[in-house]
């Protein structure tokens, strides 16, 4: 009887010795796979105080300043990155030229990354852009494409007009000086000036 309470014994302690290797094995594997996941993501350089200048044909068209930028040009194997990305998660100020080297609008936000490739930059968190008529932009992103000379939003985009109408809408596109632009669907608060409201 004795025998066999320590043969039960023995093969409980096997039983529970199994499980706790196991369940190491099993929490190694998680934590190396968190480890591999940080090394994939882990960004090539870090910079602080970026000042970057954007320019096409010589001309200068854009001035971004971020506080800190991360670079993922290259992946966890050191080989380039088939999609190269830089990251601003302190935020971003982008100023816009024109070829007179004049400001024509500024759009700062919270969060932005640049696909490199592809030459857009997604602005996100917090997006206020405002024009050299004084409009002003408010959105949770927009995307400057530097190919199309673009800035979309597929976004709600709320904007301030200088005479006080509000305007609401989405599929916002505009030009990069913020000047031209058009909505989807959109709802609006005019400010209507007296003089101008005909009376009988």
């Amino acid at each position: 009887m004795s025998k066999a309470k320590l043969l039960s014994g023995s093969i409980l302690a096997v039983i529970i010795a199994l499980q706790v290797l196991f369940t190491g094995c099993e929490n190694d594997l998680k934590d190396l796979q968190k480890i591999s996941a940080t090394e994939v993501n882990k960004p090539v350089q870090a910079f602080t105080n970026v000042d970057v200048v954007y320019s096409d044909s010589a001309r200068v068209k854009a001035h971004m300043t971020a506080p800190v930028m991360l670079d993922y040009s290259a992946s966890k194997d050191g080989k380039q990155n088939p999609k190269p990305y830089t990251e601003m998660p302190k935020g971003v100020k982008v100023i816009f030229y024109n070829d007179s080297l004049q400001q024509t609008c500024t759009i700062t936000s919270d969060y932005a990354i640049r696909r490199v490739a592809e030459k857009v930059i997604e602005l996100r968190k917090n997006v206020v852009g405002t024009n050299v008529k004084g409009e002003t932009f408010n959105s949770e992103e927009l995307i400057w494409d530097e190919n199309t000379k673009q800035i979309h939003s597929d976004k709600p985009v709320h904007v301030k007009m200088t005479d006080g109408s509000l305007l609401d809408g989405l599929n916002f596109t505009s030009d990069e000086a913020l000047n031209h632009w058009r909505f989807g669907p959109s709802t609006a608060i005019l400010h209507v000036n007296s003089q101008d409201v005909p009376t009988n």
